[in-house]
């Protein structure tokens, strides 16, 4: 069976099991059906893989023009703020960086998601918790500034990974609907204010 197994970042929305072909993937599928069943907000559906998403968890990654095309197609999907406010409060952003609570069976419909992300990058100064599958964020503002690329970039990235790397395994967090356009100023202020954690050193 052409399979193979990888695990993906807790709050991502679909399944991170490889199929080779449609075929393999459908047999995959009626075995999900057949083993899980929705329970409150948890719902089955989340476990299906979208069609790049299986490109992606093939038994071979697409090539360089396919993942070209993912991309561009995934950036399409940024919504940038409605305000045109980038930048929210550090302070509640460093609560959704740290809180990886929500999207479970437990949780309401109307429970506040996080953003789970020291499961995957270190960022404050201060944390020493934190997970390496993602790089290090610690003075990402520091480092890079707050122009108006700096802005769009990091906004989109947040937004939808997959528009800068269509195999990436950071979860799609404004395009699933895991954050809120208010969440994710407040992430982008964790990350790029000077009086943050994550540029300034206690």
């Amino acid at each position: 069976m052409k399979t193979k197994m990888m695990w993906i970042a807790p709050l991502a929305l679909a399944a991170g099991v490889a199929f080779a072909g449609d075929g393999d993937y459908a047999d995959f599928k009626q075995m999900m059906d057949h083993s899980f069943k929705s329970k409150g907000i948890a719902e089955k559906h989340r476990l299906y893989q979208l069609d790049f998403q299986k490109e992606c968890s093939g038994t071979e990654m697409p090539g360089k023009e396919r993942m070209a095309q993912i991309e561009a197609a995934q950036l399409a999907t940024v919504k940038y703020p409605s305000d045109g406010k980038y930048m929210g409060d550090w302070q509640a952003g460093e609560k959704v960086a740290i809180s990886g609570k929500g999207l479970t069976w437990k949780d309401k419909a109307d429970a506040v998601n996080g953003g789970g992300c020291y499961n995957c990058h270190e960022l404050s100064h201060t944390e020493i918790a934190h997970g390496t599958i993602g790089p290090s964020l610690k003075d990402y503002g520091k480092l890079r500034g707050n122009s108006e690329d700096v802005l769009k970039y990091t906004w989109a990235k947040i937004y939808n990974a997959k528009a800068f790397n269509a195999c990436s395994l950071m979860p799609r967090n404004g395009d699933s609907g895991l954050l809120t356009e208010k969440q994710i100023q407040d992430v982008m202020a964790f990350l790029l204010d000077p009086e943050s954690p994550v540029n300034k050193k206690p």
